[in-house]
């Protein structure tokens, strides 16, 4: 298949998971055209994306003259697609109100669909696939109108929770509906009351080649606990190194490595000098990805005890669960969306309530001192990510739909 491929940025170092799909695909044999809504503001460095880089189309850095022409040639070739796609845009924008913010929003994504649109059609196109369902899949849809060429979409966290605009739209205009947790689905329908039947679950998936399982699974001296993330508050980082505080009472012979950055990292770094653990807690900045299977490779536990933020923000499943417990290293996460369909408590890592650092203390010192019981969910949680969210596995899955999807239209 000839495809293209939309997400907001491309390639994101907070979003591997789209360019490992695209490359997953692209070993299947299709041939696939990347556009990115923006120029990623921290973009992956990895150099075997040098190709995927080079063949990306950044739409909002077209010239607008360039978009407008867009605009005359597909009113010119395909006038009855672009009237009733103007048509809806303006529909949906009376429908989130004409005067409002959402309503400017929209006509200027369908400004630059057209330019998305017109690249659709010269490039033979069979079907255009989105990451995330806020403004990229706004883009999208209005391209798909605009070319007659069908789209699908795959929604992650935030894109639902917090900014589903017109998402009840979106399902009915898309070829199929993804996302990544049974929780996501059920979210999703409960909420927008849409047909079931468009809803799948594609899970993000991690590549077994890169992510290997360790040599060893005995436990570091000191022990090594860490985390990769961006340092926001859904990530609750916070959470961690209050029960950090609470552990060293019990246990002191640990290190702690946090890799990200964010918004909240200087906050954080005070929170480490205040709780005394300065000497305990090292903060890394970003880490390219291709240096993750390293990082999590070499951590006895990787602890990320997610929760919901102010705004309702909370994570999906994230990526890097996935490849922690690939490599076996055990983990310790939370009680929230769809986490527990990955990590199952007891069974594929330990699990605790949202912002509980005392829970989060016993579980981080009960997989210290237990080997046995450490090992055993090692094992299970490598055959669970093995078995469901392997990223072959889930590529195959994403082939078959587009093949259905394409040949509906």
């Amino acid at each position: 298949m000839k495809l293209a491929y939309l997400a907001p940025e491309i390639p994101a170092l907070s979003a591997t998971f789209v360019y490992n799909e695209i490359l997953a695909l692209t070993e299947l044999g299709h041939e696939i055209i990347p556009f990115s809504v923006h120029k990623p503001i921290m973009p992956a460095t990895d150099q075997h994306l040098d190709e995927l880089r080079s063949k990306v189309i950044y739409l909002y850095a077209m010239p607008k003259k360039t978009v407008f022409f867009s605009h005359l040639k597909l009113l010119t070739k395909k006038p009855i697609h672009y009237i009733k796609a103007l048509s809806e845009c303006m529909k949906d924008m009376f429908q989130v109100n004409i005067l409002s913010r959402d309503a400017r929003g929209l006509f200027y994504r369908f400004f630059y669909a057209a330019k998305l649109a017109q690249d659709l059609v010269d490039n033979d196109i069979q079907h255009l696939h989105v990451h995330f369902a806020h403004v990229p899949t706004d883009i999208a849809m209005y391209a798909s109108m605009l070319s007659g060429i069908p789209f699908s979409v795959t929604a992650h966290a935030n894109d639902i929770f917090e900014r589903g605009l017109l998402l009840d739209k979106k399902v009915e205009r898309s070829g199929f509906f993804a996302t990544i947790s049974d929780f996501n689905r059920h979210y999703i329908q409960q909420t927008y009351q849409v047909d079931p039947g468009k809803l799948e679950i594609i899970r993000c998936g991690v590549d077994s080649r890169v992510f290997t399982r360790k040599s060893s699974i005995a436990l570091s001296d000191p022990v090594r606990i860490g985390v990769v993330g961006r340092l926001v508050e859904k990530k609750g980082i916070d959470t961690l190194i209050s029960a950090l505080a609470i552990l060293h009472t019990q246990f002191s012979d640990f290190k702690v490595e946090i890799a990200g950055s964010g918004p909240l990292e200087e906050e954080l770094k005070q929170q480490v000098n205040q709780l005394a653990l300065t000497d305990k807690v090292v903060f890394l900045g970003p880490l390219p990805h291709d240096q993750v299977v390293k990082f999590v490779t070499g951590l006895d536990l990787f602890v990320l005890p997610c929760k919901k933020d102010k705004q309702g923000d909370m994570d999906g499943i994230p990526v890097v669960l996935m490849e922690a417990m690939m490599v076996g290293t055990a983990v310790i996460s939370s009680k929230i969306s769809g986490i527990p369909e990955l990590v199952i408590n007891e069974q594929t890592g330990m699990l605790i309530e949202p912002d509980n650092s005392e829970q989060l203390a016993a579980a981080m010192l009960e997989l210290i001192k237990d080997e046995a019981s450490r090992t055993t969910l090692i094992r299970n949680a490598e055959k669970k990510v093995q078995q469901e969210f392997a990223q072959d596995i889930n590529a195959r899955r994403l082939q078959t739909l587009f093949t259905e999807t394409i040949g509906r239209f």
